[in-house]
């Protein structure tokens, strides 16, 4: 939260009136916006609490814990290692050997809030860190949705958000809920004009996953674009003040609230205009500068640490991650989907996901997203699919991008309640089936 900022000294004839500090108005329109939160967060908690019912019960009849399954498997091993004993300082070219492929942040917070607690509390410090940052997410992920179209959208985006095929990852041990809240609020920001804000919060998710650098490139491209607008309009006689590409309110220094309304939507499934708002220069300009500094920061603290210019992509490459344009992409979709004769489930889910975000970016695009969400979801989907790594994790990789979701929410928001209530509750039924199966059947990791 910014410094207390109190109003300025009363004339004297106002001496008898009692001044409030801003803080109490912000504090006042954080609440507001909690509460017009509220459907969203507790249709998001219904959901998830759902999938992990059935989740413990699947687990219970196979005689596994819970707990073991969401705090304690697979990459949650390595960042439990991260913050146990740090990052490796050699690589020796053994394949998947190398900890220094992962992000620093989660293991941070992990480490920084466990310390006090006894020995042994880290797996469920980082649990707990998931789950409390899927909730911010899912209201991020909401605050997006409200604005562009309103509260109801926002709403169906939250809880679609929430049953999408791997959604039990948010509330395990990883790094999705983390990165998808800092990218959420970062996004918002930019659509509300507050760039310091927007830059600071992508500073954060460049520490926190690889993608980062999709929401890097989002923040500063759209910063850019919002200059280059501001010259042309000072070179055509207007102020000097600037506002954000997809228009908001003005940067005031306070943390992204949603607001208590709007204009109405357009009602032909593209967003809302907005006025625009009125942030200096040298907001937007700070904003460029701090999106990309985490995600840079970290690649070149890794190049000191092994001593090479190119140590964290000599990493990926042990971890067979290097970029090929997307050829194991379409081999690991043409075995998956035409020469097996039967295929892995989990594959086949993975390879409809792939399949259809793709199709819906294209949609996104002719529905004229606002350029942040474009640009940040369209490097999520290049960097995804052109990757030559494993095949599998590809829908986890891609649960950040929930502004691919906005063409169902839309749809959904505007159907008949029983029919939104219809595809919302089958969908949460297949997330919780097909996250229980990823949990406790499929063999490798999500």
């Amino acid at each position: 939260m910014p410094p207390t900022a109190f109003a300025p000294p009363v004339a004297p004839a106002a001496e008898g009136i009692r001044l409030r500090p801003v803080r109490d108005g912000a504090r006042h329109r954080s609440r507001r916006a909690l509460r017009r939160a509220a459907p969203a967060l507790l249709g998001y908690v219904a959901v998830r609490l759902f999938g992990v019912v059935v989740l413990a019960k699947w687990a219970h009849l196979k005689g596994h814990g819970l707990w073991p399954q969401l705090a304690n498997q697979w990459d949650s091993r390595w960042y439990l290692g991260i913050a146990n004993r740090g990052y490796d300082d050699v690589l020796t070219g053994a394949r998947n050997t190398c900890n220094l492929a992962f992000f620093p942040l989660y293991p941070f917070l992990v480490k920084a809030f466990a310390h006090p607690l006894p020995p042994g509390h880290r797996a469920s410090t980082g649990l707990a860190l998931s789950v409390t940052a899927s909730l911010l997410a899912a209201w991020g992920v909401f605050a997006v949705g409200d604005r562009l179209y309103g509260r109801r959208v926002g709403v169906v985006l939250a809880v679609l958000w929430g049953v999408t095929p791997v959604a039990l990852v948010q509330w395990m041990g990883y790094t999705e809920s983390l990165f998808t809240a800092l990218a959420a609020w970062s996004l918002y920001a930019v659509l509300t004009g507050r760039w310091v804000w927007a830059g600071s919060l992508s500073l954060l998710a460049g520490l926190t996953r690889p993608t980062g650098v999709a929401l890097a490139a989002a923040v500063t491209v759209s910063a850019l674009l919002t200059l280059r607008r501001a010259r042309r309009e000072r070179a055509g006689g207007a102020a000097g003040a600037v506002g954000p590409p997809a228009a908001g309110a003005a940067d005031t220094g306070s943390p992204p609230t949603t607001g208590a309304g709007g204009p109405p939507t357009t009602g032909t499934g593209s967003p809302r205009a907005t006025g625009p708002g009125n942030p200096p220069v040298a907001r937007v300009v700070t904003g460029c500068v701090l999106a990309p500094l985490g995600w840079l920061g970290y690649i070149v603290w890794v190049a000191v640490r092994l001593g090479r210019w190119d140590g964290y992509f000599a990493v990926q490459r042990t971890w067979t991650n290097q970029i090929d344009g997307g050829v194991e992409t379409l081999r690991s979709l043409r075995e998956t989907l035409t020469y097996q004769a039967r295929p892995e489930l989990f594959l086949v889910v993975v390879s409809l996901v792939i399949m259809l975000s793709a199709g819906l970016y294209a949609v996104c695009v002719a529905r004229r997203q606002p350029p942040p969400l474009l640009i940040f979801t369209g490097t999520l989907l290049v960097i995804v699919l052109c990757s030559g790594g494993v095949y599998f994790p590809r829908a986890r990789f891609l649960l950040p991008g929930f502004p691919l979701l906005l063409p169902f929410a839309v749809a959904i928001a505007r159907a008949k309640r029983r029919t939104a209530l219809l595809v919302l509750g089958g969908a949460a039924l297949c997330s919780a089936y097909l996250g229980a199966y990823m949990a406790l059947v499929w063999p490798s990791a999500p």
